[in-house]
């Protein structure tokens, strides 16, 4: 994906998230449900997450300098990981302690059960229309035949898999309140709001966990998916003068960009200019297979 339409998709989720969060509130104070109240903070955080990944894209852009020789790229990595934290704080534990909180004091809601289930379903429309759609319609673009949870795994873009992994959340989060508020109606039991509110912080930290776990492993220095390896090793080894490939190594230094450093054996006899000629061939061949390698290091031994 690139980096306008994964701005694109980002901008979507922060406009959606931001009217969202103030209807939310609105509804909460009307009402004095906590469920509403935990799905407030829930849109409060989205939105907060959503200026995380703007951001991160747009320190990734920057240059390279002499202090970050190979540019910033990371940076949306760092941004993402980020927004797992706040997730978790802002979001996942403050609908738990408040929903808690709700369990062990509950009281009656004053009304409103119309106005928050207007505000829910005006909230679930926007996530599934402005925010989610795009998000799972890129997704699904980008795993092709693969499997759903391989595809996640294998995922180098953050800012995809944040904004799938949040609206995903948000349209669970709203069908949880929603339940929570017509049961405690029916049943006259208002425990069953703070039951709602500790539900959807129990989702909120265990996305916020899953994020973090993916976006760790970019952070620290992933390599790329085993397609591209063997994308890279087949264009090495298809380039003439190459007897062969004794080792790969990848590492994603942004979403986008890809760090390459291989060992190959030449057919010796070789001058210095051929080996020059030879090395630019196989750059050549490495980026017309796999773009993303914006930093590729040759090494050379010679089969002697």
């Amino acid at each position: 994906m690139s980096a306008s339409q994964s701005r694109v998709l980002v901008l979507l989720a922060l406009a959606a998230n931001a009217g969202i969060a103030v209807m939310k509130f609105v509804a909460a104070f009307i009402s004095g449900s906590t469920a509403m109240l935990a799905e407030g903070f829930h849109s409060l955080a989205d939105t907060g997450n959503q200026l995380f990944l703007l951001r991160g894209a747009q320190q990734s852009r920057l240059a390279p300098t002499v202090r970050f020789q190979f540019g910033q790229g990371k940076e949306a990595y760092f941004w993402a990981f980020m927004v797992a934290v706040f997730l978790f704080v802002g979001g996942g534990v403050v609908a738990f302690t408040e929903g808690l909180d709700r369990f062990r004091h509950p009281h009656q809601a004053e009304g409103g059960l119309a106005v928050n289930l207007i505000v829910l379903g005006i909230a679930a429309a926007f996530e599934l229309g402005v925010a989610f759609r795009p998000a799972l319609k890129e997704f699904n673009r980008r795993r092709g035949t693969r499997r759903a949870w391989r595809a996640i795994r294998e995922t180098k873009d953050p800012t995809l898999l944040v904004v799938l992994f949040e609206d995903s959340v948000a349209v669970l989060g709203i069908i949880v309140a929603a339940a929570g508020l017509l049961i405690a109606e029916w049943t006259g039991d208002p425990h069953w709001d703070g039951v709602a509110s500790m539900t959807i912080g129990v989702m909120l930290c265990l996305t916020a966990w899953i994020l973090a776990v993916e976006t760790k492993g970019l952070l620290v220095g992933e390599s790329a998916s085993r397609e591209v390896r063997s994308a890279i090793r087949a264009a090495v080894l298809s380039v003439g003068g190459i007897e062969t490939m004794e080792r790969l190594l990848t590492m994603h230094l942004g979403p986008d960009e890809i760090l390459v450093n291989l060992d190959v054996v030449v057919e010796p006899d070789k001058s210095e200019a051929e080996l020059d000629d030879l090395t630019r061939r196989l750059e050549a061949a490495i980026t017309a297979v796999v773009p993303q390698a914006t930093r590729i290091f040759i090494e050379h031994g010679r089969d002697l």
